[in-house]
């Protein structure tokens, strides 16, 4: 796949088609559905045939919002987000560079409001009641809708030896952490060291922790020249892009970062800078601590997590209803979900659409689409000025019930280019625009 077949993606993507790289399913008919809703402007809707519940302002929460209200039968959407605005992940490590602001990486929900005519509650959701289809809120209202989709997130497992200490940010939830760490960097010695930890697969981002520390140490070359980077893989190899991330710590890189596969963290001490894994004790004057993975809290006190692994959702992927009995009318996408897809922005913005079109269907009489696609794309920055691309395409199983990768759908870019670093931009904003604006 070449370079402009990826960006035509991103361009099908922001004029409201569910983006597919592969073929199978019929995907025209819901093309065409986005393309007509698209043109005409989202009317105000006085009487709802039923209600659905969205929890979660994310790529993901917001995206599924947006379409059900653009494919819905007058359906009442409620989008229930805590914070007043979303701060996007992707290019987030552009900040630790100076590249881009916290600014740069925010988006409200205005539009989603104003256009397309969603409901917004800010506020904090605290229980689910999945068979009367309710949503308890920290504030003591209760929600009741025909479906609820989650959309939360992941959270993190607790680090031993970590406490409360911000000595050692994650920034993996772009925001104040994400500052923090541009904070610690910039206030380095020039001889100083950084430790970045990579935690075990599954993770959100599966490229981002090797795109981290790629900008890292070019950073480290142009503003603490004496530096060194210190990446800590959990996992035994490079778990994505190998022949690109390898070239760049081993070769463009090589005098910077040091790479410790099989390096699972087992505890750290945020008073030495020290951090203990199975390869041994490494201490660093900044330490970004990436740990391991897990659905958001809401997911797992709702009794949603997978019974195999207890640490995501498992879903049906034809609508993204959970596998779990009683709560076949609670939904959850993105990351917080257990597919074989990957945890990704664009990965919740596929989900997102195939939901919708889901429920939509369903709350109209319908069965949902027996043969769905989507498609995971990503730019990763090897230097401040230059990045390499991918793409995978998933088209339904029904053997497996599993989204299956469909190898002529799926390609990565040979090497990095400034080319691809301005594409970014163009993808970025693609993804941003079709689920915000």
């Amino acid at each position: 796949m070449k370079r402009r077949q990826l960006l035509s993606l991103a361009a099908a993507m922001s004029s409201g088609s569910l983006l597919s790289a592969c073929g199978g399913g019929d995907t025209t008919a819901t093309f065409e559905r986005a393309q007509g809703a698209m043109e005409q402007p989202m009317a105000a809707t006085t009487t709802y045939k039923s209600r659905v519940i969205v929890i979660g302002g994310g790529l993901g929460g917001a995206t599924v919002a947006k379409y059900l209200r653009l494919w819905g039968d007058a359906i009442e959407v409620t989008l229930v987000e805590r914070d007043t605005s979303y701060t996007s992940c992707i290019l987030s490590s552009l900040v630790l560079t100076g590249q881009r602001s916290l600014s740069n990486q925010s988006f409200n929900y205005d539009k989603l409001i104003s256009k397309y005519g969603i409901k917004r509650i800010q506020g904090e959701v605290v229980s689910i009641d999945p068979v009367a289809v309710k949503v308890t809120l920290a504030d003591g209202k209760i929600l009741s809708a025909d479906r609820i989709v989650l959309a939360p997130g992941i959270d993190f497992d607790e680090v031993p030896g970590l406490g409360t200490s911000d000595k050692m940010p994650h920034a993996w939830k772009a925001g104040p952490q994400t500052a923090l760490l541009a904070s610690q960097l910039k206030a380095m010695p020039t001889n100083g060291t950084v430790i970045l930890s990579i935690p075990p697969t599954p993770y959100r981002a599966a490229p981002a922790p090797y795109e981290r520390a790629s900008l890292i140490a070019d950073w480290i070359k142009t503003k603490k020249p004496q530096g060194k980077l210190v990446v800590l893989d959990a996992n035994p190899d490079f778990v994505i892009e190998k022949d690109n991330f390898s070239k760049a710590f081993f070769d463009l890189h090589k005098n910077i970062v040091t790479y410790v596969p099989n390096a699972a963290v087992t505890q750290v001490d945020p008073a030495t800078m020290k951090v203990y894994t199975s390869q041994g004790v490494f201490a660093g004057d900044v330490v970004n601590l990436i740990p391991r993975q897990k659905a958001g809290k809401l997911v797992i006190s709702s009794g949603l997590n997978n019974a195999t692994s207890g640490r995501f959702a498992g879903v049906n992927v034809l609508s993204y209803a959970s596998t779990v009995a009683g709560a076949e009318k609670i939904h959850v996408i993105g990351d917080s979900s257990a597919t074989t897809q990957p945890k990704a922005g664009h990965m919740a913005n596929q989900q997102a659409k195939v939901c919708a079109d889901a429920i939509s269907r369903i709350l109209s009489g319908g069965s949902p689409d027996p043969a769905p696609v989507t498609n995971a794309a990503a730019f990763s920055a090897i230097t401040q000025d230059q990045a390499t691309w991918l793409t995978m395409g998933y088209q339904y199983d029904a053997p497996t019930l599993a989204m299956k990768v469909v190898a002529a759908s799926s390609a990565t870019s040979v090497g990095w280019s400034r080319g691809n670093f301005d594409d970014m931009g163009t993808w970025f904003q693609a993804l941003m625009t079709d689920t915000f604006a």
